[in-house]
């Protein structure tokens, strides 16, 4: 039977853009990216055959972790613009048919937050249970074992109040008591004032750890335990310092909100040791989030079909939950850098972005991997992430995904700023600028509109299912079915030539492919990081 379009919701197989605001365009040029400069730049950012964009934080902020430490979700940093630049924005955005998401911060405010600084102030005061609080033990050690995300114990003294404070992650970052009923209304009440302002979604960030164990017992040794632990942290099991199930009734009164107003999209960061297996649990059901999002290969060096086909497959879709994919963000070292295992060419990077783009699920593109952008490669002397300076050059180097984007290879600072920008062009960048590619048939910039259209073209693409072709490595393949259409996706994961049988394209009608051919009348090759996609009715 076929699939009915008509009644699938917007952001079902969508693709999404990401924008990273600091460092997408400088209108004012004083070095950082803010809102107007994404305005006047929506209009390429349409071009690219995306339904929506997802912005991170651009709120008034402390700026210790760059956007995410806010002091006020209800403003916007003065660095990035005003209320009025957002809905300038926010207007100009629908005008071009696209969605916008906003950043929602739950489960930690900056220390310097009016919240926390009232919290603080004494035993008794009015927000005294907003944050969660706790004696030193006998010897003045923190009260538990837990560890912090970004290294050293989750606990901070407070000589104010003669207290720990809990932290998952910087130590300016207090995390809040969501159990207290009066903080989740004042978050929801944030929520509710940007759905007011029309957006069209949030992207939660971490919202499985917005609650801990109220006893805050010691988390338990991990069963399966790396060796070494990627991050000390993750030596533990996370039972108590997240993904506790009371933090699902705070979810549905999120999504409560949200359902107050057709159409809005609730898309999930799930932080921990198997995030997928936690992030199946809070999308399933119609009362909870609308999706989680993963990035693709994040703990690859190399890729391989295998892996890929190994990562998509754990996606059970139970109780009809959906995920989102992505190979990039602004918290992991690019996808043609992380993933290649070699230094990334133009060629990984486009096959990385079809991958992405014939694969089921809602898909994010951040920015820059329109043009195949690899790493930034930030100088140490240049590093700003506390994170990445503190694990240099081992953690997740941050800043080499956050470097500014290159607008025009000619101008200063690749047209992202008339100023010094506050993290330096990465390196190599300007040859890859958004006015180097338009119009070149074979850039990435080229490859990725006509993927993406050829994405919001095809229903199989965007809700079909997904069947894998038993194939050998290096080859990755699978059949996205719908609506009466088959379109069958064909990738070479290496950097090698690869020869397939005939019988794979019998009976379809190639509609997109790069280094495919057919070398004998019954035999095809294809390139390295080639691919091909072809198109079938079916019954």
């Amino acid at each position: 039977m076929g699939l009915d379009n008509s009644i699938e919701p917007w952001w079902r197989g969508a693709a999404l853009y990401q924008i990273y605001p600091l460092s997408f365009a400088d209108s004012n040029g004083d070095g950082w990216g803010d809102l107007p400069g994404i305005t006047a730049r929506l209009d390429y950012v349409a071009s690219l055959g995306v339904d929506g964009v997802w912005l991170s934080p651009f709120y008034e902020g402390a700026f210790a972790d760059f956007g995410y430490d806010t002091t006020n979700q209800k403003a916007v940093d003065p660095r990035l613009g005003t209320l009025a630049d957002f809905d300038a924005l926010l207007q100009r955005a629908h005008g071009l048919g696209l969605k916008v998401l906003v950043d929602q911060i739950y489960t930690y405010t900056s220390n310097r937050h009016a919240w926390f600084q009232e919290s603080r102030r004494a035993r008794s005061s009015a927000k005294d249970d907003w944050y969660v609080w706790a004696d030193a033990r006998p010897d003045g050690t923190p009260p538990n074992n837990w560890l912090s995300i970004f290294g050293g114990p989750a606990w901070e003294w407070d000589r104010s109040r003669r207290q720990y404070y809990m932290t998952h992650f910087l130590p300016g970052m207090p995390h809040l008591k969501v159990q207290t009923h009066a903080v989740q209304a004042a978050l929801l009440d944030i929520g509710r004032f940007w759905l007011n302002r029309g957006v069209d979604g949030f992207r939660l960030d971490v919202i499985n750890l917005c609650m801990v164990d109220a006893e805050l017992r010691d988390n338990p040794r991990a069963t399966v335990i790396d060796e070494p632990v990627a991050m000390p942290a993750h030596a533990q099991e996370m039972r108590f310092d997240g993904s506790l199930p009371e933090s699902f009734d705070f979810v549905r009164s999120i999504r409560r909100l949200a359902d107050e107003r057709p159409g809005r999209f609730l898309l999930g960061e799930i932080a921990g040791r198997d995030p997928m297996l936690d992030a199946q649990r809070y999308c399933s059901g119609d009362d909870l989030l609308h999706s989680a999002y993963f990035v693709l290969g994040a703990e690859t060096a190399q890729l391989t079909a295998s892996k890929l086909r190994e990562e998509l497959s754990r996606w059970t879709e139970r109780h009809g939950s959906w995920p989102t994919w992505s190979f990039s963000n602004h918290d992991v070292i690019r996808g043609p850098s992380r993933c290649s295992g070699l230094e990334p060419t133009p060629e990984f990077a486009t096959l990385l972005m079809a991958v992405l783009a014939t694969t089921r699920g809602t898909i994010l593109v951040y920015q820059g991997d329109e043009l195949g952008l690899p790493d930034g490669q930030v100088p140490l002397d240049c590093l700003l992430d506390p994170a990445t300076k503190r694990f240099y050059p081992d953690y997740l180097q941050r800043d080499g995904a956050r470097t500014p984007m290159p607008w025009v290879a000619s101008a200063p600072q690749a047209g992202f700023t008339t100023a010094k920008p506050w993290l330096p062009l990465g390196r190599d960048h300007a040859a890859l600028a958004m006015d180097c590619q338009q119009g070149r048939d074979d850039s990435t910039l080229a490859w990725t509109r006509r993927l993406l259209a050829l994405r919001r073209a095809n229903p199989a693409l965007r809700f079909g299912d997904c069947r894998f072709l038993d194939l050998p490595e290096p080859l990755l393949g699978f059949d996205r079915v719908a609506d009466g259409r088959r379109v069958r996706c064909i990738f070479n994961i290496s950097s090698t030539v690869t020869t397939l049988g005939d019988s794979i394209f019998t009976d379809g009608v190639v509609s997109l492919a790069k280094g495919h051919q057919r070398s004998k009348p019954s035999q095809h090759t294809l390139q390295p990081f080639g691919f091909c996609l072809i198109v079938r009715d079916v019954e």
